[in-house]
């Protein structure tokens, strides 16, 4: 299964309505942060989400990794986006490109900028949908986990998992 590299928000999203579960057993081994989403992590625990602790126990468990620039390629082209991108975004964007991982992203101008280097893409919802097609979680937990994401910052595009 091709590698995943979550930037911080979508990431959030799962840790916050309590479903990293998801995460788990979707990409189990294959599920990657970068150091700057990590530390972008850190500032949102500093900043009283508490819950963002999680993504911290799933890297202990080790089913969740942490990946680092390594290339010069990588690196630069990093320094290129984060011009225009933060540097967790810029960072995920880098890796996924190099090393062919799919990028986990909501944030539409990154999402088009990922797209342009022919990145693969997914998204909170594409991941929530996967989570129900696998049969990970059935479509009512899968919408009452939508919900509990909304009400905690994430805008979605769909009120139901249905609509898609």
């Amino acid at each position: 299964m091709p590698e995943i590299i979550l930037d911080c928000c979508c990431i959030s999203n799962f840790a916050l309505s309590d479903s990293l579960f998801i995460l788990e057993n979707l990409y189990s081994q294959s599920a990657f942060i970068t150091n700057f989403v990590s530390t972008e992590i850190m500032k949102g625990i500093q900043q009283g989400h508490i819950d963002l602790v999680k993504v911290y126990e799933a890297l202990q468990e080790g089913w969740l990794k942490e990946a680092v620039l390594r290339s010069k390629k990588e690196k630069s082209l990093f320094e290129t986006l984060s011009v225009s991108f933060g540097f967790g975004e810029a960072s995920s964007i880098a890796v996924a490109k190099s090393r062919g991982c799919i990028f986990a992203c909501d944030d539409r101008a990154a999402r088009r900028e990922a797209g342009l280097l022919d990145v693969k893409l997914a998204g909170t919802i594409g991941i929530l949908k996967k989570a129900v097609k696998h049969r990970t979680i059935n479509l009512r937990e899968g919408n009452r986990i939508l919900t509990k994401m909304t009400e905690t910052g994430f805008y979605s595009p769909v009120k139901s998992l249905k609509e898609i």
